[in-house]
């Protein structure tokens, strides 16, 4: 008697236009029949997003990481923010490509000013490929970082002002 398997994802690419896609990559094949460990029966696969959110969230733990994203996403985003309702996309200014066992991530990040870039982007990569590979299971073959913008204290004092209150 043979027993067959269910055909295996072989790669997935990065999602287009910037938005995130709902391909997944398998990451255990698996075996079918009762013959076979009860951890091995059948196949993991992890979608595209689960890399990105928690790219996403690592990267953002790093004290001097302001912000993720290139100027027009953050636009939108702090729109979307404000609206009622609205969650913060923690995936902004991540970009995945998911191979079956490997990963490559590219981030573009706002920096707090002051703080040392250099030593904030090997902050970010090393936790992002810790979580990444922690969580999902896949190898991080690497993560580029992109510094598109420097968060200045002045910023913090004009957003202060607009954001009060009129009257007392």
């Amino acid at each position: 008697m043979t027993t067959q398997t269910a055909p295996v994802a072989k790669d997935v690419s990065t999602p287009r236009n910037g938005e995130a896609s709902r391909a997944t990559t398998s990451v255990s094949e698996g075996r079918a029949g009762a013959d076979q460990p009860a951890a091995d029966r059948g196949r993991t696969s992890i979608a595209d997003i689960v890399v990105v959110k928690v790219a996403g969230i690592a990267a953002r733990e790093i004290p001097g990481v302001y912000d993720m994203g290139s100027g027009m996403s953050r636009t939108v985003g702090a729109v979307r923010d404000r609206v009622p309702g609205g969650r913060p996309n923690v995936g902004r200014g991540v970009k995945v490509e998911v191979g079956e066992r490997q990963t490559a991530i590219d981030l573009d990040l706002v920096v707090e000013y002051g703080a040392p870039v250099r030593d904030v982007a090997q902050d970010v990569r090393e936790n992002v490929i810790s979580a990444v590979e922690r969580i999902t299971g896949l190898e991080v073959v690497e993560v580029n970082i992109t510094v598109n913008d420097v968060r200045l204290p002045e910023d913090e004092e004009d957003t202060s002002q607009q954001t009060g209150t009129r009257v007392e």
